[in-house]
Formats: C-alpha cells, structure tokens, sequence
C-alpha cells in the first residue's frame, strides 16, 4: 500500500470554498465525483497545479504529472463537495491513511463550523 501525504494546496483551497461558500451541502458522491472526461478537460484548461488542488492526497511514490499521483477528491472543479469530504475519510480510514483521515476530519469540521 503506497504512503499518500497530505496535500497543503487542496487544504488551502478546500478551505477558500468553504469560506467563500462554494460548496454543495448534499449530494451523492457517486454521482457528483468528476469521471475521467471531467478531469480531462479541467487539466487541459487548467494544468497540474491547478488540478491538483483537488485532491487530498499525494503519493510522493508516483510520477509527478500523473493522475496516478493524486488521490481523494473533494470536489467538482467548481465547488466542495461535503460527501466528498466524507467519502474521502471513510475511504482513508479504512485503508490506514491517517493523515489523510485526518486532513478531511479538519475540512468537515470547518465545514460545518462556517454552516453554524
């Protein structure tokens, strides 16, 4: 099992969307998750930094510029997704990534901080 790293610039841009309310309070992930031809097309107008801010995790193991290299997404490229933040820690948390559990308890938290 790869070692994933927290990413600071999905931290740092999960936290804007929250602040500046760019957010979907409910949705089914499943449904909402971005599929290949979304993440194509993001990259391609955006590049990797950009793309990459949305995703929780890195795998330091894997080539940069990669989709391989980035894990948990949170949200569309539009707006945070709150079932992304859960799918994200349910899905760290039942593959040992602790950080990464961790890192969506923190969004989830200011999440609803910024609802109350």
């Amino acid at each position: 099992m790869s070692n994933y790293t927290p990413n600071p610039a999905a931290k740092k841009k999960a936290s804007a969307l929250i602040k500046s309310h760019q957010y979907v309070v409910d949705s089914e992930w499943g449904d909402a998750q971005p599929n290949s031809d979304d993440e194509n097309e993001y990259l391609e107008a955006h590049g990797w930094d950009e793309y990459s801010q949305w995703f929780m995790a890195i795998d330091p193991d894997a080539n940069e510029q990669t989709k391989g290299r980035l894990h948990f997404p949170y949200g569309d490229f539009r707006r945070l997704h709150r079932s992304g933040l859960i799918a994200a820690k349910q899905r760290a948390a039942q593959n040992g990534h602790d950080e990464i559990e961790s890192l969506a308890d923190e969004l989830l938290e200011a999440f609803e901080d910024e609802r109350d």
